[in-house]
């Protein structure tokens, strides 16, 4: 696996897409020390102080759209795996779409790009950029939703030890790339049913009350599970079951 580490960038899935437009398509990890542009979903702003980890994965993708989507749950997985090499497992969740909880709150995003790069007039390369923040030093005040960071989960005696458990976001992006190829060559290789088993056992208040906020509605039901390509079930107050493919979702109390 190659790793580029920058200073300071617009994006790290920026970069990486000018990368793939240049024809290179990973794979590739691309860390910054900060990104004066950094984006979530939606075109949400990214806060990119010092100290956190902002990365994205250049990967080829020869897949569908719907195993485009699957791969977020990939980056969820691999994240999930690798914040558990510093804080329990009972603090760590999954919550749909692609958040990961520390103790019921936000600690990182992922965000999925996808392009394709002409080679020649008859062949293009299709290309994935799987960008992911993750709150290690701090986090943002005043969100929607209640963020916290990675080391506030960390007893202080194991970041002043002889051997400190947080030495830096390199050597956590070496255990997300790692985990990340992990979770990728399951998709490929055995499809999306393994990957959203994983994701379930981990997943935050499912089955459980739900409040979709999509941009022209918004109604309540119960998160039933996901679909065979990872939309969130709902079940409506009149029992209808509808599929969630994009939105914002709040569980119970929320």
């Amino acid at each position: 696996m190659r790793f580029i580490e920058l200073d300071s960038v617009d994006s790290t899935n920026a970069q990486a897409k000018r990368l793939a437009e240049q024809g290179d398509f990973g794979p590739v990890w691309i860390r910054a020390d900060k990104q004066s542009a950094g984006r979530g979903r939606r075109g949400r702003t990214w806060t990119s102080e010092t100290g956190n980890l902002f990365c994205s994965g250049l990967y080829p993708h020869d897949g569908n759209a719907h195993q485009l989507a699957q791969l977020s749950f990939a980056a969820s997985l691999a994240l999930a795996d690798t914040l558990e090499h510093y804080v329990p497992r009972n603090l760590i969740s999954l919550k749909w779409p692609n958040d990961v909880l520390l103790a019921r709150a936000k600690t990182a995003g992922i965000l999925l790009e996808s392009g394709h790069t002409q080679l020649n007039i008859a062949h293009h390369q299709k290309w994935i950029v799987v960008g992911i923040g993750v709150n290690l030093t701090h986090h943002p005040d005043m969100t929607e939703y209640p963020a916290t960071h990675v080391m506030a989960h960390i007893p202080q005696e194991k970041l002043t030890g002889p051997e400190p458990v947080m030495t830096g976001a390199q050597t956590v992006l070496a255990i997300l790339a790692a985990r990340f190829t992990h979770w990728r060559h399951m998709l490929l290789t055995q499809g999306f049913a393994p990957i959203g088993q994983a994701w379930m056992e981990r997943s935050y208040n499912i089955p459980g009350a739900v409040n979709v906020r999509l941009p022209s509605e918004t109604f309540t039901g119960e998160a039933l599970g996901l679909d065979q390509n990872g939309a969130l079930r709902v079940r409506l107050e009149n029992g209808t079951i509808r599929d969630v493919h994009a939105g914002d979702v709040f569980f119970g109390a929320e």
